[in-house]
């Protein structure tokens, strides 16, 4: 036991290591990824009482990219890939994971360090084949919290199989897990099989509608002290109605496993400047 203990401990040395090297290297010699992390420096923060919780609102200009991405079936058609290989920019490197993925710097950061992590063959977005490997990596990359947003609830690549992941002691969800966190499933279990079999349970138990191809929902996950944190974020809808509406009543924001783990993310100055904790509480709701 102590033996293999100390393997997983250098494991997670090594990869938190390889990846701090994969950073350095990347914001040595990509442009675009160099200017938006030092962007973050500058990046507007604004702290909420929710109900007796704590919720962050981020005013970060260059995730329109995401925010506002076009997510519908035609969309997706008629525009390439942006993670498969081939369509991706020549500055941006990766490392190999487990065969299956790559490990690349996400160029529109949130987090202090930001990660994407595609498959390696375009494949849809669903967690349910996906989630043992979404445990592999939160215990090998300890300084990362790993987390999944469903095809309709949050990513704006459904058609390419992908995680992300941030750096930790940045989500109030992370800080502070309280089981009571609102609209989250959050368990921990220090057995791999345990945490993969209650996923299984909450995820079959959950809602599909017809037009669903999976149960709408954002996932977190991360490896603290000898557990596996998981925390399952039950939606009910991809957009809220204040992303569609006009003039003022229009808030641009479009929640994903970061807003939902606690950090609200508002692109447009106009947003980040009005929006209240009667927002954020009707967002939640709607959602």
């Amino acid at each position: 036991m102590l033996l293999n203990a100390l393997f997983v401990g250098r494991v997670m040395c090594i990869m938190n290591d390889e990846i701090q090297q994969l950073f350095d290297d990347q914001l040595a010699s990509w442009e675009l990824a160099a200017t938006n992390y030092a962007a973050l420096s500058q990046v507007k923060t604004k702290v909420f009482d929710v109900g007796g919780y704590t919720y962050k609102v981020q005013f970060n200009p260059a995730r329109i990219i995401s925010s506002a991405a076009e997510v519908d079936a035609q969309s997706i058609r008629e525009r390439k890939c942006f993670l498969c290989a081939a369509n991706r920019p020549p500055e941006q490197k990766g490392i190999l994971y487990n065969g299956r993925y790559e490990i690349l710097v996400n160029p529109y950061p949130i987090f202090p360090r930001h990660l994407t992590i595609p498959a390696l063959v375009h494949t849809p977005q669903l967690i349910i084949d996906h989630f043992g490997a979404m445990l592999d990596l939160a215990q090998q990359m300890s300084d990362y919290v790993i987390f999944y947003n469903g095809p309709k609830c949050g990513a704006s690549a459904p058609d390419h199989f992908h995680f992300q992941a941030g750096s930790k002691g940045f989500l109030p969800l992370e800080i502070d897990p309280d089981p009571e966190f609102p609209r989250t499933i959050l368990y921990a279990t220090d057995s791999r099989q345990l945490a993969i079999d209650r996923f299984q349970y909450v995820y079959g138990k959950m809602s599909l509608h017809s037009d669903d191809v999976e149960p709408k929902m954002n996932v977190l996950v991360w490896f603290e002290a000898g557990l596996w944190m998981v925390g399952v974020v039950l939606r009910r809808k991809h957009r809220p109605a204040c992303y569609y509406a006009e003039g003022d009543a229009n808030i641009l924001i479009s929640p994903a496993a970061v807003d939902m783990g606690g950090v609200f993310i508002t692109p447009l100055a106009k947003d980040f400047e009005k929006i209240t904790v009667d927002d954020i509480m009707a967002i939640l709701d709607e959602v």
